[in-house]
């Protein structure tokens, strides 16, 4: 049974990608597999409590499809991390294998002799290309075979170089060299880029994860006291001929103010995770990692705000009243 077809077509692949991208072993089937009926039976646990709690059932639903989300969101980050490893080690690894080159070792060697523990996880995938040349596969296609492998935009494009120059027959290990000195000075440049905005990020986040909740919360007491206050005065009959104004009843209730700002707050963490991630390291997806800890920040300081104005502030004002 592969639990994978129960997704949509691009999703579906997006998937596998990610699962294969992010080391694994098995194959993407099974790991799925695995995975899935992780999720039902902690399901079916989930169920057995709500039916004794008395809870809706729909919540072992819920709880099924947020399990199903988190595992594609962590398989997903996995591999966006073991990809940005292999980007950053890459530049050494097209530099040793320059020298390699230059000592007279033909190309295939000198691929195969850059697979350095240090490198890891890219030696990995540079022993499975060693390990297909060697078994008689075309260096070529090889080079392509793991440039699919890695799906990685920046490594894919140096392969695309490195076949170019090896169908051109030029010096190969010039083309290296420059190429790794490029790259080196490319990271440097990115570094400094995120010095410079670390400023927007700190903005970004204390709006966000600080400024927000502390602001809704004030707010949602407003909002509480007003429906207090407007249930203590008296019907609009007999306030028109003393009050030049009058209060009808109001029919927001204090817990859609506060589902709607829950709501509001959750989305507005992912916005935030997703841009932090594009801004940081240039993928939004990269961002997902600041999800849950944005979403705990924020609602944490939005339920104490409530809990520490409604203690001291919120009986005293309608006591008074």
């Amino acid at each position: 049974m592969n639990t994978l077809m129960f997704y949509p077509k691009k999703l579906r692949k997006n998937y596998i990608d990610n699962i294969r991208n992010s080391g694994v072993e098995s194959s993407p089937a099974k790991y799925h597999n695995s995975i899935f009926f992780f999720a039902v039976i902690i399901t079916v646990i989930a169920s057995t409590l709500f039916y004794f709690l008395n809870v809706k059932m729909y919540w072992a639903l819920a709880v099924l499809i947020f399990l199903l989300i988190f595992s594609y969101f962590r398989i997903n980050l996995k591999a966006s991390a073991r990809i940005k490893k292999m980007e950053d080690v890459f530049p050494d690894v097209i530099s040793l294998m320059a020298s390699n080159l230059r000592s007279g070792i033909t190309i295939d060697k000198a691929f195969l002799l850059s697979a350095r523990p240090e490198f890891y996880p890219l030696d990995q995938e540079i022993l499975k290309t060693g390990k297909d040349i060697s078994t008689g596969l075309d260096i070529l296609y090889a080079l392509k075979l793991m440039s699919e492998r890695v799906n990685s935009e920046r490594i894919t494009r140096i392969l695309k170089l490195i076949i170019s120059g090896l169908k051109a027959g030029g010096n190969i290990s010039d083309l290296l060299e420059q190429t790794s000195r490029n790259m080196k000075e490319r990271e440097v440049l990115e570094k400094r880029a995120r010095s410079t905005i670390s400023m927007y990020v700190i903005f970004i986040v204390f709006a966000v994860g600080v400024g927000a909740p502390i602001l809704f919360g004030l707010s949602s007491i407003l909002v509480e006291v007003i429906i207090e206050l407007a249930s203590r005065l008296p019907e609009a009959g007999t306030m028109q001929t003393e009050l030049p104004f009058t209060f009808n009843q109001i029919s927001i209730s204090l817990n859609f103010v506060i589902y709607f700002v829950v709501v509001f707050l959750v989305v507005s963490d992912l916005v935030t995770s997703l841009v932090l991630g594009l801004v940081k390291q240039g993928e939004s997806r990269s961002g997902l990692r600041y999800f849950l800890p944005l979403v705990f920040l924020s609602l944490t300081l939005f339920f104490i705000v409530r809990i520490v104005v409604s203690n001291i502030l919120l009986e005293t004002m309608l006591g008074s009243f």
